[in-house]
Order: C-alpha cells, then sequence, then structure tokens
C-alpha cells in the first residue's frame, strides 16, 4: 500500500540533516509540499530542498533560532504564506546538547536543553495551530526519544527529562484539539545510526555495545524513523492519536 500526500503541505523543523531531513524527502516523495526548517545546516537544508524541487515538489529553507518564540512565529508564518496554509507539522527539531551529570549541569545548560527541545515545540505548534484547523488533514508529530522512557545514556538527565515533557505535551494537546480533527503523536527513536546525534555524544565503543543488544540486530535509519512519520502524516493513521509509537529494533518495551 502507497502512500499519497498529494497538495498535502508541511513543515518540518530541524530538516537539514538526519532524521528531519529523511522526514522531509519521504513527505515530499509521497506527494506533499515542504518547507524544510534549519537552525544551521544551511547547506543541508538546501540540498533537501533541491532534492524536492527536482522530485516536482514545491520546497522552501527557512533559517531560525526556535528557541525564540519571536522566530518560530515568523517560521510558521513564512511557512503558511509560501504553502497558502498547513496540513502537518513535523517538530523533529532538538539536542542533546552535552552530557553531563546532574551535579555539572549549570542552570543555562538546563534551560538551553529544555528551550531547544520543548520550548521549540511548544512555541512552533501554537503559532502553527490556526493553520492546522483548517485543514482537513491536520497532522502534528513530536520527536520523543527512548531516552524518555528508560533515561538514556550517561549524562541525560536534562535530555531524558526534556523529551519526557514532548510526550506530555503531546498526550495533552492530542486530547484539547481533537474536536479541530487534528491529531497528535509522537515518534520515540531508539538508536539511530549514522547520525550526527550519536557520532557526536556517543563513543564508537558504546553504540556497538547497544547495536548487540538490539534484538533486530541493526541499528536504526533516518529513513526507519521518517516512514512511521510518513504514516503518522498520512490518512492511515486517522483514528490514531495521542500515541508515542517506538522505533528501537525492540530494545526497549512499554
Amino acid at each position: 500500500m502507497s502512500i499519497d500526500l498529494t497538495g498535502r503541505r508541511a513543515l518540518v523543523t530541524g530538516a537539514g540533516a538526519g532524521i528531519g531531513a529523511a522526514i522531509a524527502k519521504a513527505l515530499a516523495a509521497a506527494g506533499a509540499d515542504v518547507v524544510v526548517h534549519y537552525a544551521n545546516s544551511e547547506a543541508g537544508a538546501t540540498a533537501v530542498k533541491e532534492e524536492i524541487e527536482a522530485g516536482g515538489h514545491r520546497a522552501l529553507a527557512v533559517q531560525a533560532d526556535l528557541t525564540d518564540s519571536a522566530q518560530a512565529t515568523k517560521l510558521v508564518d513564512a511557512a503558511v504564506e509560501f504553502l497558502g496554509g498547513l496540513d502537518i507539522l513535523v517538530n523533529n527539531a532538538g539536542h542533546l546538547v552535552g552530557r553531563a551529570t546532574i551535579t555539572e549541569t549549570t542552570d543555562e545548560r538546563w534551560n538551553e536543553v529544555m528551550d531547544v527541545n520543548i520550548a521549540s515545540t511548544f512555541f512552533t505548534t501554537r503559532q502553527a495551530l490556526p493553520a492546522l484547523a483548517e485543514s482537513e488533514h491536520g497532522r502534528i508529530i513530536t520527536m520523543a526519544s527512548l531516552a524518555a522512557e528508560n533515561g538514556g545514556g550517561a549524562g541525560s538527565v536534562v535530555y531524558a527529562t526534556s523529551k519526557a515533557a514532548v510526550v506530555g505535551f503531546t498526550r495533552a494537546l492530542a486530547k484539547e484539539i481533537a474536536g479541530k480533527k487534528i491529531t497528535v503523536n509522537a515518534v520515540a527513536p531508539g538508536f539511530i545510526g549514522e547520525t550526527a546525534f550519536h557520532e557526536t555524544f556517543t563513543p564508537g565503543e558504546a553504540q556497538k555495545n547497544i547495536v548487540a543488544g538490539i534484538p533486530l540486530g541493526r541499528a536504526g535509519t533516518a529513513g526507519d524513523v521518517a516512514d512511521v512519520a510518513l504514516f503518522l502524516a498520512s490518512d492511515l493513521s486517522s483514528y490514531v492519536t495521542g500515541q508515542v509509537v517506538d522505533i528501537n529494533g525492540g530494545l526497549n518495551f512499554r
């Protein structure tokens, strides 16, 4: 069964690389026009935009610091203007920032991690709701993490807390706006290989040990996450809301 998103209009945050880029390209491959947000990955976002355009769909790359409410507002407004509305919002932008124990974590680091993972999701979603409410296919997808369930690796207290907040945000919002016919769901990736996240924050030996413990016998890919996001963005998931979909190869069960 193929998924057809022809005519749908999507905004994907943090889409200049990795999982976000894979989601943006998957939505476009299914027929959607896509606004590609990036914070620092201008070259990556431009490449994603050009690939989408080469496939015959409209795309726009927009830079914004989503920890700033005003910039999040401008991003959403630019996306709605370019697309002529909005059907799908994927809140992928987020970051571990750095590993630190709780005693090593400063007030500034706490706020930085919470801002980039949960405040950015709140700012972007709030501004997008009026446009999504006008759509007949409103979809919001947030980015949780296995860390929200198992606490993550060493030095992940703040990151795991922020991703647990994303889960709570997703479930509360799903109930609050169900009457507007907008679904809200989260994806929770486990170990996704060949991404800057683990290349930066997880030593190679630790990566090997994690993969060795995954029942399906391999690391996940950005495409694995994009496939689930594609389902949640489609009409196939019209009766699914307030859910967190684990993508971890069987590494963890809830």
